[in-house]
C-alpha cells in the first residue's frame, strides 16, 4: 500500500465496501455512521460495521482506495449526548462511495461530474450533501437502487417538459449485481 495519509472522516463498512464519509467538525460524520450501523442492524442495509471515526487512515493498493482506523481511536465511535462508546469494527475495508457533508456543492440535481470523485488516484462514487440535510435517506438510496429504467424514455421528453428528468444514481457504479450492496426487489 502507499500514499498513506491520515484524514478528518469517519467509514463504516457496508456490505463489502466501505462508506467514507467527511466533512467539517459538527457536520454530522459520527452520526451519520452510526445510523449506517443501525440500518445494517434493522436490514435497511446489509451488515454494516464500523472502520473508524473522527479520523481515518486512506491507502492506495493497485486502483483500489483502503481505509483503516487511526490506532488511537479504533473501536471508538461518538453518540452525541451519550459520550464516546466502544463499538465493533474492523481494521480495514476498501472504499466503494464518499459522502461530503456540509458540500457546498450539493445540489436537488447534481451534475454526473459531482457524482465522482478522485481521491489518491482512484475515482470513487460520491454523494454530497447539504448542510442540514438527513444524509443518511440519500446514502440508502445510493446503496440500494439503480438507474431508472424511465429515466431513458423520459429524457426524450425533456424538451416537451414531460416527466421529472430523473438522472441514474451511482450505484450501478458503485456495486454490481452480484455484490451483497446490491438488493434488487424480484417483483415486477
Amino acid at each position: 500500500m502507499s500514499d498513506n495519509s491520515s484524514v478528518h472522516a469517519s467509514a463504516v463498512l457496508v456490505g463489502e465496501r466501505a462508506v467514507l464519509i467527511r466533512g467539517p467538525s459538527g457536520a454530522g460524520k459520527s452520526r451519520l455512521a452510526f445510523d449506517l450501523i443501525l440500518a445494517g442492524r434493522t436490514g435497511q442495509l446489509p451488515q454494516a460495521i464500523l472502520v473508524g471515526d473522527d479520523r481515518v487512515h486512506l491507502d492506495t493498493a493497485g486502483e483500489q482506495l483502503w481505509v483503516r482506523p487511526a490506532p488511537q481511536l479504533a473501536g471508538l465511535i461518538e453518540i452525541r449526548g451519550l459520550g464516546i462508546r466502544h463499538c465493533p469494527f474492523v481494521a480495514e475495508a476498501i472504499v466503494g462511495l464518499v459522502v461530503d457533508l456540509a458540500a457546498d456543492d450539493a445540489e436537488r440535481l447534481p451534475p454526473p461530474e459531482a457524482l465522482k470523485i478522485s481521491l489518491n488516484g482512484v475515482l470513487i462514487p460520491r454523494i454530497p450533501v447539504s448542510a442540514g440535510f438527513q444524509p443518511l435517506p440519500l446514502v440508502v438510496a445510493a446503496l440500494t437502487t439503480t438507474e431508472s429504467s424511465c429515466s431513458r424514455n423520459l429524457a426524450g421528453n425533456c424538451g416537451k417538459g414531460i416527466g421529472n428528468h430523473i438522472t441514474s444514481t451511482i450505484a450501478p457504479d458503485l456495486v454490481g449485481a452480484a455484490s451483497p450492496l446490491y438488493r434488487q426487489d424480484q417483483g415486477d
